[in-house]
Order: C-alpha cells, then structure tokens, then sequence
C-alpha cells in the first residue's frame, strides 16, 4: 500500500485528490497539510511514502517543505504539483530534492501513474519535460573532455548510466543500450545515488546537467 500526504492550501483541491485517489485499491491517504512546513511534519509522522505537494502556499511553500523534508531525513518523496509544465518554480523543488513533478490539470489515470513511477523510482515521470525544465533554468557550463569532478567518483560503466538518465531512458532502455539486464542497471543506479548522495534520478538529471556531462560522448 502507498501511503500518501495531501499538501495544498485549498481543501477543495485536497477533496479532488483524495477522491480521485480513492480509487486505487494500492493508495491510502494517511494525511493532508496545507503548507510546506505541515506536510514535512505530517510525512515524518505518518511514515508516508509520497507527499502530493503544492509548489506554491502561503505561508512556507512547497518548495521549502521539500528542503525541511530533505533535512530532517523524512523518507517520503515529494511529487510536486503545478499549473504550467515550465514553471520557473519547478526547477528550485527539483533542485531542493523533489522526485518529480505533476500538472494539476492531469487526468485520474496519469495521477495514478505518476504517484506509482515516482514512488517505484525505476522511470523519471515526465523525462521530456523535465529536461526543457532543467535546460530552460539552469546554466549549464559547456561540455569539456574528461570527467567533472563532481562524477569523478564513478566507474565507467556508472557514467554510462548517467548518461542514459540525463537523456530519460528507463532502466530497460539503459539496459538494451548497454546490453545489461534490468537488474544489473537497478544496482548501477543505487550505486550511483549513494556514491553521489542524491535521493533519487531527478537529481542525477540535474547535477548532469549543472555540470555539463548531459549531452557529451561517454
């Protein structure tokens, strides 16, 4: 069961959410706050594994209660909710440690999907849009021969699955790319976040980006 906080200032949207929720036999919502700061605090509390947040509150924003989420170690992963697919906000919560991203104008089915993909951490949602975003907002510095020092802790084999990542392939794609199995490239990604210390593939998306190793030969 997916355990999920609902986190919006507006209890109409909430209601909606929850309903539409509802519908899953694999969802239960265990909680709901109405600005970032009660979300991070209702997550912990509630051992959620996904919080449906709202970039902008009142108060402390969704952005900030993905930062207090990240800090106080809260394991939830934060599914960010907006209205426009290139919301300047959007890269600051991805940045801040959000694991995705959905439009509030979404259907029940994509809902449901995205809560499951961002909670199962095999596929990035949205990996087309979330590369405009990120190509849209950050500078990325132009790409250069060798490794950034920042990546500079992974093996040759991890780089390539970087690479893959900073593109928006799957797992499968990776490993049809690569001639590894599923398997093989879920233990490269884990090794890669542990080594880089980051939650999950939207961060390595953006650090790839941030240090100019999306798009260049591995």
């Amino acid at each position: 069961m997916i355990r999920i906080v609902l986190a919006d200032d507006q209890a109409l949207l909430r209601a909606g959410l929850r309903s539409v929720l509802a519908a899953e036999e694999d969802f239960t919502v265990v909680g709901e706050a109405s600005d970032g700061a009660q979300a991070a605090r209702t997550a912990q509390a509630l051992d959620a594994d996904i919080v449906l947040m709202d970039i902008q509150m009142p108060g402390v924003d969704g952005i900030e209660g993905v930062r207090r989420m990240v800090d106080s170690g809260v394991r939830a992963k934060a599914l960010m909710l907006t209205m426009f697919d290139l919301d300047e906000y959007l890269y600051g919560a991805l940045k801040a440690g959000a694991s995705g991203f959905l439009l509030k104008s979404a259907q029940p089915e994509e809902i449901a999907r995205a809560v499951r993909e961002v909670h199962d951490g095999s596929l990035l949602f949205s990996p087309t849009v979330t590369r405009r975003l990120v190509e849209a907002y950050v500078r990325t510095p132009l790409p250069t021969e060798g490794v950034p020092e920042e990546l500079s802790a992974l093996t040759q084999r991890e780089l390539e699955v970087v690479a893959g990542i900073a593109r928006g392939l799957s797992n499968v794609e990776i490993g049809t790319e690569l001639f590894l199995g599923e398997t093989t490239v879920k233990a490269h990604v884990s090794h890669i976040l542990n080594k880089l210390g980051l939650r999950d593939r939207v961060q390595v998306v953006v650090l790839a980006y941030e240090t100019g190793f999306a798009g260049r030969a591995v």
